[in-house]
């Protein structure tokens, strides 16, 4: 029976045990036993499909994992311990020395620092394109080229890629499409729709919701999953059991949650956008947005991250965080609680002023992650910040 994307959340679980229990319970152990000594051997011989030991895979892991990749539409899927385990066990299980990328140049943070101090020890190298140059990406494209790299909507700017023209590219040129979905999660978008042949998540963030785990997971073709997992297998970057159950439990309300996620967005943006201190506001549902029609295109909603910039720059950006009473100063996103980062003097302070304008990130610029509170309070701790 078919089933949409709130039941799936709720329904798809584990096996119920002989105790019959409605809520899956946490599976705490390291390893699993056998019946007999020819059980035993024919596991590890034949690698069937069962539980050997929790660094392989557990009954918590398996559950959420099954639950993204129905709601992705994949086909398998590996848990991570967190995000960025996911986006480099990806390529490290992927890539062979030699092999090359070509990436968009608005990634995360630690994945730029991925693709230019680690994997170039490797002799793997990237090649970057701008958000707004999606038709130089061909001309970056090399004999070793393997993968096609984007993040939409990206961090800390909010841009938006065009999911279809970059399938389009990739499959031209016989490239892997990967996408890392976080900021809109399962349920704003599905990058596979559009031809992506893996999507990476980091579920510290709206998958879990409540800033209590760590936790990340690549999902897409049995095949490329089956070279990860046993990549993974190996050098053993496995999500741990319990965050794997908060996490599957968390998916329950993913779909209410990130509902009111966006509702408080958008009218958090358009209060932004009227406010005289504020030079621009980036919101993929605002129709100020550059790629407002792409973003409507591919995504269900606008997602919960607001990036504005405030006049006067650097010093503008710091004294808005000192006067914020309400809301959290915090590097990390998707929250219950209304984060707000200035990238220039945190988490991007240690690049240079072009490296940063390069991305996008201006001295002003502001990063906030609209949480769950009355959506009044929250302008009210923007507005009395800006104000000071």
């Amino acid at each position: 029976m078919n089933q949409n994307f709130e039941t799936l959340a709720v329904r798809k679980q584990t096996e119920r045990s002989q105790f019959l229990e409605h809520s899956t319970p946490l599976y705490l152990t390291s390893s699993f036993v056998f019946e007999d000594a020819e059980e035993m051997r024919a596991s590890f011989a034949e690698e069937k499909e069962r539980n050997l030991y929790s660094r392989f895979s557990n009954p918590n892991t398996t559950e959420f994992v099954d639950k993204i990749v129905a709601m992705e539409g994949a086909e398998s899927g590996y848990a991570f311990a967190t995000g960025m385990s996911a986006v480099f066990s990806t390529f490290a299980a992927l890539l062979n020395s030699g092999d090359h990328i070509v990436s968009c140049r608005s990634v995360f943070g630690s994945t730029h620092s991925l693709f230019t101090k680690f994997l170039p020890k490797w002799n793997i190298k990237t090649s970057y394109f701008k958000i707004t140059e999606l038709e130089k990406i061909e001309s970056l494209i090399q004999p070793n080229s393997k993968i096609l790299y984007a993040e939409t909507p990206t961090n800390p700017a909010v841009d938006i890629l065009d999911l279809e023209a970059l399938g389009i590219i990739a499959k031209k040129h016989n490239l892997l499409l990967v996408i890392d979905n976080c900021f809109a999660t399962p349920y704003l978008q599905n990058p596979i729709k559009y031809g992506a042949d893996l999507v990476i998540h980091s579920a510290t963030k709206l998958i879990d919701g409540q800033g209590r785990v760590l936790g990340g997971i690549t999902v897409g073709k049995s095949n490329l999953i089956r070279e990860i997992y046993l990549f993974s297998r190996n050098t053993g970057p496995a999500m741990s059991p319990f965050n794997a159950w908060i996490l599957s439990k968390s998916l329950e309300t993913l779909s209410v949650r990130v509902e009111k996620h966006c509702e408080n967005a958008l009218k958090v943006a358009q209060f932004l956008e009227k406010h005289p201190k504020v030079n621009t506001v980036k919101y993929p549902f605002l129709k100020s947005h550059p790629q407002y029609e792409i973003a409507k295109k591919q995504m269900r909603l606008g997602g919960n991250v607001v990036a504005f910039e405030i006049k006067n720059g650097l010093t503008a950006g710091r004294n808005f965080l000192n006067e914020i009473k309400m809301c959290s100063l915090s590097a990390n996103l998707g929250d219950t609680r209304t984060i707000v980062t200035h990238p220039a003097s945190t988490t991007h302070g240690k690049l240079s002023v072009e490296d940063r304008l390069e991305v996008g990130i201006t001295d002003g610029l502001v990063r906030c992650s609209i949480g769950l509170e009355n959506v009044e309070d929250i302008i009210n701790d923007l507005n009395q910040a800006l104000n000071n």
